[in-house]
């Protein structure tokens, strides 16, 4: 199974193929989907020896994150699976920056605007979402009082945000990336999703609140 994946969800904008054998990525660390996507993708392709109609999975990076770099690299995936044919595959940023088999409980941490965050809670019994202000999410998803020993992961985007788990009382250590290119992450992710019935079936994760809400007019 040949995948291209792409992100831009998280931070810049990264390409991937996997053709089964290896995967062969670039990115970069600026929100430069616009203006180098399709050439990064192009690129990618092109050095894992490979044309665009050999292509037979895209998976691209649902969100939460950039708005505008999500928004670009959703719309590659779409058009780019419409026009080759491949069938298209959606993947979280929460399962994009998660090491394989992390352990549980665990608290997976997508940076926003300054100071806002979108974070997914995962233990035992299950899993729960929240955006916004770092304090207040934490608030919403960290059990109020944990055991005096509680032990915690923290995967993604964790700066700034370890030491507010532990002010509150939980013992935390931060995971490495899945991979080192979101890309990468997502086209190993790719090879056991099932594909989505139709493109139109490929939702984008916006996470938090619009900065700023435009008043209504009358």
């Amino acid at each position: 199974m040949i995948t291209l994946a792409i992100d831009g969800a998280l931070g810049g904008f990264s390409a991937a193929l996997d053709d089964g054998t290896r995967i062969v990525g670039a990115g970069s660390q600026i929100p430069d989907a616009l203006e180098a996507g399709l050439d990064r993708i192009a690129d990618v392709v092109a050095r894992a020896g490979v044309g665009m109609r050999a292509v037979e999975r895209i998976a691209v990076g649902t969100g939460p994150g950039s708005f505008t770099g999500l928004r670009i690299a959703i719309s590659y995936a779409k058009s780019l699976a419409y026009g080759s044919g491949a069938a298209l595959v959606g993947v979280s940023s929460y399962d994009a920056l998660e090491p394989e088999a992390a352990p549980l409980p665990r608290i997976t941490i997508v940076h926003g605007r300054s100071g806002v965050i979108c974070a997914r809670w995962c233990d035992e019994r299950g899993s729960a979402i929240a955006c916004g202000p770092i304090a207040d999410v934490l608030d919403r998803l960290l059990p109020a009082q944990p055991a005096g020993s509680a032990q915690l992961v923290a995967a993604g985007n964790t700066e700034d945000v370890i030491a507010q788990i532990a002010q509150r009382g939980w013992n935390v250590r931060a995971l490495p990336l899945r991979a080192d290119l979101p890309a990468i992450a997502i086209a190993q992710i790719a090879r056991g999703r099932a594909p989505l019935a139709n493109l139109h079936a490929l939702a984008p994760d916006y996470g938090e609140a619009p900065a700023v809400t435009p008043a209504r007019t009358r």
